[in-house]
């Protein structure tokens, strides 16, 4: 009798710190939740795709380093799926949850970590050793509180 395959339950891929390299971490990320059975067009699944294009985006804008990758890394964890992106560059860090501020009406940026904060149920900063930082959120399973069981979705 043949064991069925092992599924990870952590995806972790480095990304060219390019527009096209943050689109394909939003679409990883969903193809990844579809895997453990979080479908497309869930609460969830949408949440957690517009963290990673928010946070791709902002490691492509304002994280880059030439020459240098972003990390995208996906991980289910017990009662909610954690999302973390990480750069190298670490001087320039984005404000912690509790200074997030609304954007100046009509500006054309400022807006990514506003759904970050409304989206995620925690999120945080932090270093990164080799140097860079790390953004990471968690979106909480419907039926499940972290560290708990219930149903998927």
């Amino acid at each position: 009798m043949t064991a069925p395959p092992v599924r990870a339950a952590v995806l972790t891929q480095r990304l060219s710190s390019t527009p096209r390299g943050a689109r394909l971490a939003r679409r990883l990320a969903l193809a990844q939740l579809d895997d453990w059975g979080i479908p497309p067009g869930s609460r969830t699944a949408e949440a957690v795709a517009v963290i990673v294009a928010e946070l791709a985006a902002n490691a492509v804008t304002h994280g880059r380093v030439p020459g240098r990758d972003f990390e995208l890394r996906v991980a289910l964890v017990t009662g909610s799926v954690r999302i973390e992106v990480s750069n190298t560059l670490a001087e320039r860090r984005p404000p912690a949850p509790q200074d997030v501020r609304e954007p100046v009406p009509l500006a054309e940026a400022g807006r990514g970590l506003v759904l970050v904060d409304a989206l995620a149920d925690r999120w945080e900063v932090v270093d990164r050793d080799p140097p860079g930082k790390t953004v990471r959120a968690e979106v909480d399973l419907p039926g499940r509180r972290p560290g708990g069981r219930g149903p998927r979705g």
